[in-house]
């Protein structure tokens, strides 16, 4: 009895292998796939990460200089050939005083999302990334690119701004609002000759 449904199964079995067509083997584990326990940090040249943008600085300076000069010259009075030269006397003093202070105060805040452009030998990861919004015809662009160290990618795919080394942040404007903001051309050329 066991032989005979061990061979109906059999049977069944090539059957129904012979209809599928030709079978596959196929792996249980995808290649780069994130498992519940893998992490979904960037690692890879074409990964995306966030740069949480978050700088302040502060620059104080005070300069106070000053510089004085005096003298005197006197000629006395001429004899023999020189007897018309009357006695002469001159002086002068010169007074120069300047002093000035400089006080700056910037705050940058946001989240641009960059991509890593290059993985270099040590693991440490390029990033580089445009954001642009438009607003009223106004355009407001931020560029970041630096050096990202795998270690400093939080779980959440993010980077503080402070730990992006040799990063150049720039904050770009074009639109009518802007150029309204710019000194006319012949200020420009007021200030460049005077």
């Amino acid at each position: 009895m066991l032989k005979k449904i061990l061979a109906a199964v059999l049977t069944a079995f090539f059957l129904a292998a012979s209809f599928s067509g030709a079978a596959e083997a196929r792996s249980l584990w995808r290649d780069n796939s994130f498992g519940i326990y893998s992490d979904r940090k960037a690692r890879n040249v074409g990964d995306i990460l966030t740069i949480v943008i978050s700088e302040t600085t502060r620059q104080s300076a005070t300069a106070s200089r000053s510089n004085s000069k005096s003298g005197s010259v006197s000629i006395g009075a001429g004899t023999g050939v020189f007897d018309f030269l009357k006695a002469l006397g001159a002086s002068g003093s010169d007074n120069w005083e300047a002093e000035g202070s400089v006080t700056d105060n910037n705050s940058v805040s946001g989240q641009i999302t960059v991509t890593v452009v290059e993985v270099l030998p040590n693991d440490n990861m390029i990033v580089e990334g445009t954001q642009s919004i438009w607003q009223n015809r106004d355009e407001h662009k931020i560029t970041l690119r630096g050096i990202v160290r795998r270690d400093d990618v939080t779980f959440a795919n993010t980077v503080p701004s402070s730990k992006v080394a040799d990063a150049t942040l720039r904050f770009d404007g074009k639109g009518p609002l802007n150029a309204k903001q710019r000194q006319g051309i012949l200020t420009q050329v007021f200030n460049f000759l005077f």
